[in-house]
Parts: structure tokens; sequence; C-alpha cells
């Protein structure tokens, strides 16, 4: 696979509510990125075409809501854009849209009356800056023919909405070419056109813009945008080629040349992506591009991170160790796994990586989780299987040490290694740790199944490692050899041939099983290195299958558990009920692949199997996040997509098992 091949998207008249619903997103490397639906009606506050991380890979602002272009055919004017205000869609411009090709960089194609327009955008990476590039290609036969441009600023976080206030400002350069946007939150939005153009200052506001997908969620909806005036260009018989360049960066020497050469270099970078990857297959083709989407640069360290998923996540530490294989390693991006890793474990605290760094700078950073640090030798040891990079390993060798030293004794949050060798821990430390006021939606305090079979996981690979290193410890072995020898007769639920999701403790303190069928105990199958016999294994595997598995993922509960719920919708407290108890989390089928395939030898079958499974995701490609997979689905059918349209480790996952287990790609 040398390049990316984009997804064309043919348009019929009838096909507004696909336009006004399907998402794309382009990134900078950042945090920072631009999108909305095909038709440009954003439906979201984190809708805009410049949406700029101003401490990355947090802090982000929409700077850019939209542009929204005009076509003056002598006094026709034909408008491009399409908003939502209250009980109206105006104008409706994706009338005139007839191809959108997806990708790293999009593009749209518009039939205005005979005149063809390109519409291509792209983001300069490591820079929060976006470029609008028209090629418009006006008949003989049209007589005196002029674009308009209007700009329309937001100058807000992006959990936030802008009322009209008098906090912002604008000024125009003397060229007559250049716009810059200023707020009284310090951002700046500079705006410059590329072509023999005007700007025609008129400063108003723009009220009432609806964002349905807020509304859906139970948020604020309504916007009000500043429109500082707008570029117009006289259009010539032929080709017109026609940049604008959005940006809060510091515009200097912008002109035709400097901006194909951006173009040309994200092109690039996009083709070395590809280089060497030589898929074959639709879907590892298509995830190869989402993956480099949540890649970023954190400043607070200098390196690499990544973003759990957009719109509004930012980068933490259980959904960055459970993605680094799947995002990095079957990629062959071995240095950003490395200085992924780096980061993390330069910021571990008490045998803790960060569970959360904050949206904004200056906050603490967040330690409430008991399983970041155990996925983190997880990928170390992933990291060192794919390169064998054992000076890399060494170095991180104090950060495992600590961990495992840590929680043997004792930590933060009640985790602490019990008496037979078990982890314990407070509740809402696991990935199910939804919480509202003081109830704890799903209570797993106690010791949870993949907790202690991410426990053993991690001292069985520490031991390994440190003999890698030339360290004798045969602690880190007799640790796992304790576990193991406990796991069993503690989580085995012989009734159900499968393990008790937790032993937790009621409000009284009294220990009980928890039986609850939930995905967690896949774990203990698919990990590295597993405690249970293969029969026992295999028991779990069709437990798993018969009950929880779907199309687009795993439930969280299985159906008949009378605190099911199959539909994420409503309030946020009745999103909060469904979050883990039946909404299906597609970053589940990678384990439930490994372990599938694992107890079937990875015969040829079962990897056919797999394979089905996970094509099953091709058709979701196109249909929430364009290219990319989306964070949750409901548990019943049609299981429909919710929650972040693009999420990392339901790409990373998919992508992992896809390479490892259906490929057997190391």
């Amino acid at each position: 696979m040398e390049r990316y091949e984009g997804t064309l998207f043919s348009v019929v008249k009838d096909s507004r509510g696909e336009l006004c619903q399907k998402e794309w997103l382009i990134t900078n490397g950042l945090g920072g990125y631009a999108s909305s639906t095909i038709s440009f009606m954003n439906t979201r506050k984190y809708h805009g075409l410049l949406v700029a991380s101003m401490e990355p890979p947090v802090d982000r602002m929409v700077l850019l809501s939209s542009l929204d272009e005009e076509i003056h055919i002598g006094s026709i004017i034909h408008e491009l854009s399409c908003h939502k205000y209250p009980d109206v869609v105006h104008p409706q411009g994706f009338s005139y849209i007839r191809e959108f090709v997806d990708g790293p960089i999009p593009s749209w194609k518009y039939d205005v009356d005979g005149i063809q327009i390109v519409k291509t955008l792209f983001m300069e990476h490591g820079q929060n800056t976006v470029f609008i590039k028209y090629n418009i290609n006006v008949p003989p036969d049209k007589g005196i023919c002029r674009m308009r441009v209007h700009p329309l600023a937001s100058m807000r976080d992006f959990h936030e909405l802008t009322r009209q206030h008098n906090g912002i400002s604008q000024e125009s350069s003397s060229y007559g070419t250049t716009v810059m946007v200023s707020s009284r939150e310090k951002s700046t939005l500079k705006l410059h056109l590329v072509s023999n153009a005007a700007y025609v200052p008129a400063s108003d506001w723009y009220y009432n813009f609806e964002y349905a997908a807020e509304m859906e969620r139970g948020y604020d909806y309504h916007e009000d945008c500043f429109h500082p005036g707008y570029f117009e260009v006289d259009l010539v018989q032929g080709i017109n080629e026609i940049f604008i360049v959005a940006s809060n960066e510091k515009i200097i020497n912008i002109s035709l040349s400097s901006v194909r050469k951006v173009y040309e270099a994200e092109n690039k970078r996009i083709s070395m992506i590809c280089q060497g990857l030589n898929y074959t297959d639709i879907l590892p083709s298509k995830l190869v591009m989402a993956a480099d989407s949540f890649i970023v640069m954190r400043n607070s360290t200098g390196k690499h991170s990544i973003i759990a998923g957009y719109p509004w996540f930012s980068d933490w530490g259980r959904d960055t160790m459970i993605s680094l294989p799947g995002l990095t390693l079957v990629t062959g991006r071995y240095e950003l796994a490395a200085s992924i890793l780096s980061t993390f474990a330069e910021n571990c605290r008490d045998g803790l990586i960060p569970n959360r760094f904050p949206d904004h700078s200056g906050d603490d950073y967040a330690y409430n989780t008991v399983d970041a640090s155990l996925w983190f030798i997880n990928a170390l040891w992933k990291y060192l299987e794919y390169t064998d990079d054992v000076p890399t390993v060494r170095k991180m060798w104090s950060t495992v040490d600590d961990i495992i030293r840590s929680y043997s004794r004792g930590t933060k949050f009640g985790i602490k290694a019990d008496t037979d060798g078990l982890l314990c821990h407070d509740g809402q430390l696991t990935w199910m740790d939804i919480k509202v006021g003081d109830v704890e939606i799903t209570p797993r305090k106690g010791k949870a199944c993949e907790i202690n079979a991410l426990w053993y996981n991690a001292l069985a690979i520490a031991s390994k490692i440190a003999l890698k290193i030339g360290i004798e410890d045969q602690s880190f072995a007799e640790k796992a050899e304790k576990v193991r020898g406990n796991f069993e007769k503690t989580f085995w639920n012989e009734q159900q041939g499968c393990l008790f999701d937790c032993i937790g403790y009621d409000p009284q303190g009294k220990e009980y099983n928890d039986g609850s069928l939930r995905p967690n105990q896949i774990l203990a199958v698919s990990l590295p290195h597993g405690m249970l016999d293969q029969e026992k294994e295999k028991s779990i595997v069709r437990k798993v299958q018969q009950y929880l598995l779907t199309p687009r993922g795993l439930r969280t509960l299985a159906p008949y558990e009378s605190n099911y719920i199959g539909k994420y919708e409503g309030s946020v407290l009745q999103r909060d009920m469904a979050y883990h108890n039946g909404t299906v989390w597609p970053w589940l089928l990678g384990p439930f692949v490994s372990a599938y395939c694992k107890t079937k030898g990875h015969s040829l079958r079962s990897r056919m199997y797999a394979k089905e499974l996970l094509d099953g995701f091709i058709p979701h490609l196109a249909e929430a996040g364009i290219g990319s997979i989306s964070e949750i689905f409901d548990g019943n059918e049609p299981h429909i997509s919710r929650g972040c349209v693009s999420q990392a480790w339901s790409v990373a996952e998919i992508l992992r098992a896809y390479s490892e287990d259906v490929l057997v790609k190391r």
C-alpha cells in the first residue's frame, strides 16, 4: 500500500440526511483538527474548520466555525454553505454537491449552474493551520462571475458556546487579503486569501445556529458566530485556483507556491505512513490513516501521546496503552511507540501512570486508575516483541519495577496485593468507571477479574524482562505463581462456566461474588500470559460469543441481566446508566478475536471467521465518522453508533487483531 485511496461518495438529490449527518475529520498531530458534516452543516459544538490546540494536545479552541461561500453569476447568487437555524435549514448548499472523497485530504465536487468547483481541505502537520483550496472552472459561456467567502468565527473553548458579545474584534491588513480576528480569551485567528482578491470589512453577528447532536445529547445547542467581513474574487473563464489559509500561527510569505509546498509535504507524509505496509485488504488499508490521526505531540513532555477520541477526548493513560500496539506497532512506527511509552513512564507516580492528562494546561494530572499501569507493562512487552529494542526497554525498567513494587506493598486508591497475591482496589478505578454523584453505576470495588488477569500478565512480563536485561530477581516469578495458584479458585464460576466479574464488597463490607456476565473476562484469555487451562478458556469464549458478541463489538452486560440497557440515549444520566450496562464497545472485539483464534490454534477456519467479524466494520467506515470507528454502539439492534465518531482504541484493537490474528503478522 503506497498511498491512501479515498472512498468516493456519489451524491444523489435525496441524500440531504446523509450529507448533514456523516462527519469528516482531518488532524494536525497536535490535537487540533478540522471537522464537520459532508454538507458543512455543523451539528456539534466541536465542529469547526480550525479547532486549534493552544497547549498541544489540549486547550482546544474553535476559532473558525465555517466559511460561507457564494458564487455570483450576473445578478444570481448561489450559496454553497449550510446551517441549521430554528425550524429551518438555510442555505441548502448541499444541493450543489456532486461528489465527496474522504481521507486525510478530503475533497468535494460542486456543480453550480455549470461552474465546476473542487474544494479540498488539508492541515499543516505540527501547525494550527488549515488550508482550503478551490479549483473553479468557469465555462466560456458564463458572463461576469465572482466568488465571495464569508468567514464565521467562534473564538471559544471547544466545550463551550459563544453568544454575541463585545469581546471579539477584527483588523484587516493594508494589503486587503488578510484579516485578523481577536477575542478576549487572548486567542487570535488569522485569515489570508491567496488570489487576486479583496477583503471587505463588515463586522456583524450571525445568530442562533442550532447543533442537532448537542440537542440530542442534552446540552446547550445554540450559538452566535462573529462575521468580520468577506473576501471577494473576480473569476475568469477557465481554471481559477484560490486558497484560504486560517491559522493562529504567524502568517508570513503566503503565496501559491508556498501553499503548494505544504500540500505536497502533507501528501508525502501520508504516503510515507502507507509505504511498506503491504495491506491489500480494505479494512486495514483504511484504518492505517485513521490510526495516524490519534498520534499527537505533548508540549509538556516534548514527546508523543495518543488522543483517546475525536472530537472531545484528550490523552488518557488506559486508552493510550491499549491503543499503542494497534496504532504504532502493527503500522511499523516504532520510534513513536517508544516516545509515547516514555511520555507516560516519565509521569509515573507511586506506581501509577496518569489516567488522564487534563483538558487545560496547569490543571492537575489524574492518577485514578488501577489498570493503566498494568496496560503500560503489556504495551512495553509488545514493543519488545516487535522491535527487540532492549536498550529502550532497559531505560523503562525502573518504571516497571516501581509499578510492581508499589502494587505489591500498596499504593493510592486502595491498590494492593492481598495475602492471596490477588490485587485489590477501590471502586471506579477500572475502565467501567462511571459515577453519578456518589453512586457507582458499575460497582467493582474489591478484586476485578480483568485487573487480576492484567496483574498476572504484568508479573510474568516483569520476570521475563528482568532476565532479558540481566537482572536476577525471582520475586516477580514467585508473585506470578502465587496469583496463578489463587486466580482460578477465586474467580471460576462453575455454575456458569465462566469467571465471576468481580469479588466485591457490599456497603457493610461483606464479600460477595458478582456473577454478572460482562466482557472483562475475555482478557484472561487474550492477554499474552494467561493462567487458565484450555478448556476453561474455550468455555469463556463460548459464553462471551453467545451473549455478548455483536457485529459491532462486545456488549458490556448480557441482555438477560436485570441491569441491561439496550440503547445509549436520553439525558446525561440515562446515557451514563447505559454506558457499561449493555452498550457495545468495538475495542473489545480485538481481545475477543485474539481469544477466539488462540483457543482454535489460529487455524485457517478461525482466522477466516475472525476476518468476517472484523470486515463487518467496513460499512461503518462510511456511516458516522467517515474512515474511522465510533466509540460505542447500542446494545440492541440495529446497533446505532454513539459517542465519539472516531475512537483510538476502537481503531487500534480492530487493526491489531486484523494484523496479528487474521494475517498473523508480528
